[in-house]
């Protein structure tokens, strides 16, 4: 996953191919088809030299329309919530939790674009980027110029997500890469329910 993918200041350009669905008919098929989704992940931030800063991992959970859940368990517990129209960003370290709207959050959790709540077609351009090793790519550059990022990559492999990448307007780059995926399994309503623990600070909605 992204073995070939040479860290740029502007979006990367891959091989194209005529044999394959194309990605864009593939990321739509796939958001009409998932319900439902897990997955383990593992996270990348990397600084605008092309250095990764910090690598995460996790699990994450889906459940359209609207709800998701990262939690993050190596190297720091985090937890990332979305429902009813907010998130909730939870440091168990720190003993913080921050409220924020869906769309003041697109930018941070490049996963609220597969969540349902958020308007592809509408709100992002969206482009075939070919393919890289076994992967197919879709990129998604923000309408609006007032959006906190330049661009998102959904890549997959064999109809199965894989892999994310979020370029932001400072330069820094954030990959995702996912394993184990499991498409539509029955998840339990409450897993997407956030109460902050007694004693923790909260701020924000």
């Amino acid at each position: 996953l992204f073995s070939t993918l040479i860290v740029r200041s502007t979006s990367p350009v891959f091989a194209r191919t005529h044999t394959d669905v194309k990605p864009v008919v593939q990321l739509k098929a796939f958001l009409l088809a998932s319900k439902s989704l897990t997955a383990d992940f593992k996270q990348v931030a990397i600084n605008e030299a092309g250095h990764p800063t910090q690598t995460s991992f996790g699990v994450f959970y889906l459940q359209r329309p609207g709800k998701f859940r990262w939690n993050y368990l190596k190297p720091f517990k985090q937890e990332i919530v979305s429902n009813a129209g907010k998130v909730w960003f939870y440091d168990t370290d720190l003993e913080q939790v921050t409220v924020k709207k869906v769309d003041e959050s697109l930018g941070s959790i490049p996963a609220l674009l597969l969540s349902g709540d958020v308007s592809l077609e509408d709100n992002y351009t969206m482009e075939d980027q070919g393919v890289d090793g076994d992967m197919q790519w879709t990129k998604l550059t923000p309408k609006s110029q007032d959006s906190s990022f330049k661009y998102v990559l959904i890549g997959f492999n064999k109809q199965t997500l894989a892999g994310m990448e979020l370029s932001d307007n400072f330069g820094q780059l954030t990959r995702i890469y996912f394993s184990n995926v499991l498409l539509n399994p029955p998840l339990k309503p409450t897993l997407f329910d956030f109460v902050a623990p007694k004693g923790v600070d909260v701020f924000g909605d």
